[in-house]
C-alpha cells in the first residue's frame, strides 16, 4: 500500500472485517490517518485521527462499563473498574486491531511506516479507538456499541475476579530469571484523571523488551505491564 495515497487502502475489505458499512467512508479514512501522515502533507487541511481517538476512548469506556454491569451483576464498583481497566488498555486494543487486520490500512508517514508503525501497539490501539469513534459518528451509539460488544465478546466472557488475582509479576520474574538471569524493572511513566479516579501507566523493561500497563493503582498497572511482557515473550519464543 502507498502510504501517501489514501485510495490505496481497500476500505470495502476493512468494512467487512469491522462488520460495519459506513455511510460516509471519509469517517473511516479519518480514523486511519496517523499524525505522521498528516505531518508529511503540510499544505493540506486534513486532520489526524487524534481527536477521534479521544472520542472513541469515551465511547469505548461507556460501552464496556455497560457490558460489564450487564454480564456481572454481582461485581462491586471497584471490581467493575478493575475489569474495565484490564479490558480497555493498549495491549487489548492492539490485539483487536490485529484480529481485524487494521494495520495494513493505516495511513502512516514514510518514517513511521519504515519503523514498523503498523505493528506498534500504541499506533494500533489509538487507531482502534478512532475507528470506534468513526462508527459512532457515522451510525450512532448503537452501531458503535454493537462493534465493541462483538470485538470484546470473548474477552468479556473471561473477565472475572479470578483473572486479577493472578500474580503476573511473580510469573514474569520467575521466567526471566531462569532464562535471562534478569529482574524486571518497573517505571511509572504517566498518570491521568482526577484524584479520585486516577489511571496509572507503568513501563516494564526486561530481556530487551518493554511493555506498558494501565491500572487504577500502581500495583494494578505493574501487573498489567507484567502480563503484557509475558505475552511478548511468548510471541518472541
Amino acid at each position: 500500500m502507498d502510504d501517501l495515497n489514501p485510495e490505496a487502502a481497500t476500505q470495502e475489505d476493512l468494512e467487512v472485517a469491522l462488520g460495519y458499512r459506513f455511510n460516509s467512508t471519509e469517517q473511516l479514512t479519518a480514523a486511519l490517518r496517523h499524525s505522521s501522515f498528516v505531518n508529511e502533507l503540510p499544505q493540506t487541511d486534513i486532520s489526524s485521527n487524534e481527536r477521534l481517538e479521544f472520542l472513541g476512548d469515551a465511547v469505548l469506556n461507556l460501552a464496556i462499563s455497560h457490558l460489564l454491569m450487564k454480564r456481572y451483576p454481582d461485581l462491586t464498583e471497584g471490581e467493575l473498574s478493575r475489569n474495565r481497566a484490564q479490558l480497555v488498555n493498549e495491549t487489548e486494543l492492539a490485539g483487536i486491531a490485529r484480529e481485524i487486520g487494521l494495520g495494513p490500512h493505516l495511513l502512516l508517514g514514510k518514517g513511521e511506516a519504515l519503523t514498523d508503525g503498523r505493528e506498534k501497539n500504541s499506533v494500533l490501539a489509538d487507531a482502534t479507538e478512532a475507528v470506534i469513534a468513526a462508527i459512532y459518528i457515522d451510525g450512532g451509539f448503537d452501531a458503535a456499541f454493537g462493534f465493541v460488544e462483538k470485538q470484546f465478546n470473548e474477552r468479556l466472557r473471561s473477565a472475572n475476579r479470578t483473572r486479577y488475582e493472578t500474580d503476573y509479576k511473580s510469573m514474569l520474574q520467575e521466567r526471566v530469571q531462569s532464562t535471562h538471569h534478569e529482574v524486571p524493572q518497573y517505571e511509572m511513566v504517566d498518570e491521568s484523571g482526577p484524584d479520585h479516579d486516577k489511571t496509572f501507566r507503568v513501563r516494564m523493561t526486561v530481556a530487551g523488551i518493554t511493555a506498558d500497563g494501565n491500572g487504577k493503582s500502581k500495583k494494578m498497572a505493574e501487573q498489567e505491564a507484567a502480563r503484557a511482557g509475558l505475552d511478548r515473550l511468548d510471541r518472541s519464543a
